[in-house]
C-alpha cells in the first residue's frame, strides 16, 4: 500500500480516531484543530485506546496546527472533514479560502453526523470533489490528545451523494481499514446516511433529554412508542424527498433496530449528551431539525421530531443559563 498524505480538518474524537488509523498504516497526517487540542497533541502525541487496539503516535509522527495558514501550501491526497455539523459552513468557507486547497483536486470526505453537509460543501467546491462517509462507531475524548473507541455498530462506508465515481476512494478505505476501523467503499452511501439518520433521530435526543444510555430507551413501552413515531416520521419525509435507505418501510427498519442495532449499542452515551453535559452546542439541527425542515418543505407533519428538537434547544439554553 502506497503511503498517502491526508489532512484531518477537525480534531475532535472522530477526527483523532480516524487519524490514528491512517497513521497506523504509515500515512502522513496533518491535523487542524482548536488551539488547546493542538497544544496537547504537540506535547503528548496522539493516543488511541478501546476497541480495535491501543495505538500511540509521538508528536514527531504527524503535524498539528490551529490554522490552515500554518500548512504553507501542502498538497494532500484526501481531506477528511470531521467537524460538528453546525460548523460545516465555516469549514467549507475556510477550506475554500486557502488557495492550495481550493485549487487542488483533492476530494473532501465529510465524516459528520446528520443530513445536509454535502449540499453545503457543494456550494463551494465541484460536486465531484465532495464525498461522504457514514461513521457509526462511538468515539470519546477523555483528554484533548486521547481518543477512546467505545462502541462499533457497523463498517464505516465511504461514497458520494452526487455520482458513482467512488473507485478513487479505495486507497483511503484500505488505509482506514488496515488501521483497525472496518471500512468499505459503497455506491449507496446516501442509503447509509439515512439509515444513520433513523438511528440517531430515534436515540440521540431522547437519550440526551433523559440522561440515559441508548439501551434503557428500549426497555420502556413509553419510550419505544416515541422512538417508533420518530422513525415513521423520518421515513415519511425521506420518501417524500425521494431519498431511500436499506429498508422499504419503517416496520422493516424497526425490526432490525430492536433486534440488532439497539442491543449492540446498549450502553452507549451519544455525543449529543456528552456535548450538553459539557455546556456545548449539540447537533440537533442536522438530525431531528433536518427532518423538521424536510417536513415543512414537503408538507409532512413530524410532531415527534419537532418536539425533540425544541426540547433539546431548551436544554441547551438552560445549560447556558446555568453557566
Amino acid at each position: 500500500m502506497q503511503a498517502m498524505k491526508i489532512l484531518i480538518y477537525g480534531a475532535g474524537a472522530v477526527g483523532l480516531g480516524l487519524a490514528s488509523c491512517l497513521m497506523k498504516t504509515g500515512n502522513a497526517v496533518d491535523v487542524v484543530g482548536r488551539a488547546a487540542t493542538v497544544e496537547a497533541l504537540r506535547r503528548y502525541g496522539l493516543t488511541r485506546t478501546g476497541l480495535f487496539g491501543d495505538f500511540h503516535a509521538p508528536p514527531s509522527a504527524f503535524g498539528a496546527v490551529a490554522s490552515l495558514t500554518e500548512l504553507k501550501g501542502s498538497t494532500y491526497d484526501f481531506t477528511l472533514v470531521c467537524t460538528k455539523s453546525f460548523d460545516t459552513a465555516s469549514a467549507a468557507q475556510d477550506l475554500a479560502s486557502a488557495a492550495f486547497i481550493n485549487n487542488a483536486r483533492t476530494p473532501f470526505v465529510l465524516c459528520q453526523n446528520g443530513w445536509g453537509n454535502s449540499e453545503i460543501f457543494a456550494q463551494h467546491f465541484p460536486e465531484e470533489r465532495v464525498k461522504s462517509a457514514r461513521v457509526i462507531t462511538g468515539f470519546t475524548r477523555p483528554e484533548p490528545h486521547h481518543v477512546d473507541i467505545t462502541v462499533h455498530a457497523d463498517t464505516m462506508h465511504i461514497g458520494s451523494l452526487f455520482d458513482d465515481a467512488v473507485d478513487s476512494l479505495q486507497a483511503l478505505s484500505d488505509a482506514i481499514d488496515g488501521g483497525g476501523l472496518p471500512c468499505a467503499v459503497t455506491k449507496t452511501v446516501g442509503r447509509d446516511l439515512w439509515a444513520k439518520m433513523l438511528y440517531n433521530c430515534m436515540l440521540n435526543g431522547l437519550s440526551t433529554l433523559f440522561d440515559v444510555p441508548y439501551g434503557l430507551l428500549g426497555e420502556s413501552p413509553d419510550t419505544r412508542r416515541l422512538m417508533d413515531a420518530i422513525a415513521r416520521e423520518v421515513f415519511a419525509v425521506m420518501q417524500a424527498a425521494e431519498y431511500r435507505t436499506h429498508w422499504e418501510s419503517a416496520d422493516g427498519y424497526l425490526d432490525t433496530f430492536y433486534k440488532k442495532q439497539l442491543p449492540a449499542t446498549y450502553r452507549h452515551i451519544p455525543s449529543m449528551l456528552q456535548d450538553l453535559r459539557a455546556g456545548k452546542r449539540t447537533e440537533i439541527d442536522a438530525l431531528n431539525g433536518a427532518v423538521m425542515k424536510l417536513g415543512e418543505q414537503h408538507r409532512i407533519p413530524v410532531p415527534h421530531n419537532t418536539q425533540v428538537y425544541h426540547l433539546i434547544r431548551f436544554a441547551e439554553a438552560k445549560r447556558n443559563l446555568k453557566a
